[in-house]
């Protein structure tokens, strides 16, 4: 009795994809195997924020990373790199183009966080920025680095009704652990996630994802994907700033507002985590924004400059005060428009 014939790897390390021939025609009576359509664009999974990890045996955790949330597109036609926006920014970052370009896999749809890391390895927002010349800057990123962590569309299958554990397991084919190219796993970590938490925090990391392993992919935010922070950041809308000849950018304090219902509201200012050049390059584009009347009423303020709530910082803080304002609140960077840049609501 001969042995069955050894089958092929799902994927080789080559640059082309297993392609299998036939050995005669075609039967016409034969039925095809359908293939999914490869969607043109797909809304993001988000995560709803938690103050806790959860528990159980369905959760799978990762890192939080701190950059762009990207969408990597494999197509016939080449690579198309779209923000959460819906954005083409594809010659915005070469090398994770050019990377994409090099996966063993015809077709394919990789959802990531394009991140720059600093000397720590250490996902660093403010250095992403840079590297895209600032906010509403024009240049390319060949530091940026794409942390794969999901697939939604994989040669010729359209993967989103599909469990996470299925999708993780052909994207660590495609996309091994331990690579230093440009596009690398964001790898799941064994750990329990009260555990995992602590270290994240020990080691200055924005926090943890927890995924739950047996949920399909559903844009929006659901709860399948959940984040927990080590400190609490999120968007605010600048409103103004004051003015001081002894800081940075001449800015003493950004004031900012939340969102109550349609509505905007004043949560305090923030007068640190600038550098001399983040706070020129928000000056400069505060300026082009000034009108006469602020847009909320932030009461009294000496030396203020209100401008037109169209940027949206991202602040880092610890707690809110008893009447609703920020408290130890630091400035990371301007969040970009492409990026659907959320704004805090006050419930």
């Amino acid at each position: 009795m001969t042995k069955p014939p050894k089958p092929k790897p799902l994927l080789q390390d080559t640059d082309k994809p297993v392609q299998s021939r036939p050995r005669k025609p075609r039967n016409p009576a034969q039925p095809n195997l359908p293939l999914d359509p490869m969607p043109d664009r797909v809304d993001p999974c988000l995560a709803l924020l938690k103050p806790r990890p959860p528990k159980g045996p369905q959760w799978a955790f990762e890192v939080k990373w701190d950059g762009y949330r990207l969408a990597v597109h494999i197509e016939p036609t080449g690579v198309r790199i779209l923000t959460r926006g819906g954005h083409d920014w594809t010659d915005r970052f070469p090398a994770i183009a050019a990377e994409a370009k090099r996966l063993p896999v015809a077709t394919a749809i990789l959802d990531g966080e394009a991140v720059v890391f600093d000397e720590r390895g250490r996902s660093d927002f403010g250095r992403l920025q840079q590297s895209l010349g600032g906010r509403a800057g024009k240049r390319m990123s060949r530091e940026a680095v794409l942390m794969a962590f999901d697939l939604l569309y994989f040669d010729g299958h359209d993967l989103r009704k599909s469990e996470l554990d299925v999708r993780r397991h052909l994207l660590e084919d495609l996309v091994p652990a331990g690579g230093e190219e440009a596009i690398r796993l964001s790898e799941e970590i064994e750990a329990d996630g009260d555990t995992l938490l602590r270290i994240a925090c020990e080691h200055e990391l924005e926090g943890i994802i927890g995924k739950d392993r047996n949920s399909p992919y559903r844009s929006g935010r659901g709860g399948e994907w959940l984040k927990i922070k080590c400190t609490q950041s999120d968007g605010f809308m600048i409103v103004g700033y004051e003015t001081s000849t002894a800081s940075f950018g001449g800015i003493g304090r950004l004031l900012l507002a939340a969102r109550k219902g349609r509505d905007l509201v004043y949560v305090g200012g923030v007068g640190t985590g600038f550098n001399e050049r983040s706070a020129a390059g928000l000056r400069e584009q505060m300026d082009k924004l000034i009108i006469r009347k602020p847009a909320v009423d932030t009461g009294r303020k000496r030396n203020a400059v209100f401008i037109d709530p169209k940027l949206v910082a991202e602040i880092e803080y610890r707690a809110w005060t008893h009447d609703g304002k920020l408290r130890h609140a630091s400035y990371k960077g301007l969040r970009e428009a492409q990026d659907n840049a959320e704004v805090y609501e006050v419930e």
